[in-house]
């Protein structure tokens, strides 16, 4: 497939999804009398709904529209209600269908971290924090964030956060007792960055080997579901601390919106942040000197 092709399918099956969630009744159209093939939306009531021509929608959800006006794009985002990722991310995908876009080569994903973050890293010495990539590969983290995590960071080699939870499931879902919300997450997450950097090699080759190897990720990847990173909660269940939830604040580190510093950050005086300062005295007897924001592959 070549890329307009691909970049028409991406409208195609992100569309279709959003259509087969929301039923005619949801949409005020009558629900007795037709016998329907479908479980969502028909292309003609979408179409009607939005006040386009069905020729029109057709033509649109199969990527061939030309240059859709932002009033139509909204109303049809409005009938298919799409939240505000849902809608950024149609515009991302309609976008990458001009000529212009395919022209255009997407900056590469940059695998390290500047200085400066390191040395943010090292500052960062009573709280759990580690820097992801858009691919949700691990850049750099402290000595605390290394420790939450413990298992992911239990082989050789580089440290992806999606491989984790889909390729190392038995230890994924030992870690993260809400395993099948974080993997949601996980995946919505990447499904965004496909929509940024539909070419990027490497995020081809992650998702290409997660869905040869897992089904739970072939079944997300189908859905088409959209996340941006946000702030929230984490549960974790750790082998000195037992099962705790923290939450957490997402940080963009880089200009292009590449790099996301993930600092965990109980408030002081809750059971949580105690099990942190518990989890940092035993880390700093288990840790070597100067090791600190190292990164996780050193």
């Amino acid at each position: 497939m070549d890329e307009k092709e691909a970049a028409r399918a991406a409208v195609r099956e992100f569309l279709s999804t959003r259509r087969d969630r929301i039923t005619p009744g949801d949409a005020g159209l009558p629900t007795t009398g037709t016998r329907r093939r479908v479980k969502g939306l028909r292309r003609e009531e979408v179409a009607l709904l939005a006040g386009v021509s069905p020729e029109y929608y057709i033509r649109l959800e199969r990527g061939q529209a030309t240059g859709p006006s932002a009033g139509v794009v909204e109303s049809v985002a409005s009938v298919l209600r799409l939240d505000d990722d849902e809608r950024a991310h149609l515009d991302r995908l309609l976008a990458a269908l001009t000529p212009e876009a395919r022209k255009r080569r997407a900056t590469a994903v940059k695998d390290g971290v500047r200085p400066g973050i390191r040395v943010l890293l090292d500052s960062i010495e009573h709280l759990p924090a580690v820097v992801f990539s858009s691919r949700l590969d691990v850049l750099a983290v402290n000595d605390l964030g290394r420790a939450l995590y413990g298992p992911m960071f239990d082989h050789d080699g580089p440290v992806n956060s999606a491989h984790f939870l889909f390729l190392e499931e038995p230890a994924a879902r030992h870690l993260f007792p809400e395993w099948e919300r974080i993997a949601d997450d996980t995946v919505s997450i990447l499904r965004i960055e496909a929509g940024r950097r539909p070419n990027d090699p490497a995020l081809i080759a992650l998702i290409g080997r997660l869905s040869t190897r897992s089904q739970a990720f072939r079944v997300r990847w189908a859905a088409h579901d959209v996340k941006t990173h946000r702030a929230g909660t984490k549960t974790f269940r750790h082998p000195l601390l037992g099962e705790l939830t923290l939450p957490f604040e997402n940080l963009t580190v880089d200009a292009a919106g590449d790099q996301v510093l993930t600092v965990f950050t109980p408030p002081p005086g809750s059971p949580e942040h105690d099990a942190i300062r518990l989890l940092a005295s035993w880390n700093a007897h288990a840790s070597i000197p100067g090791e600190a924001a190292r990164s996780p592959d050193s």
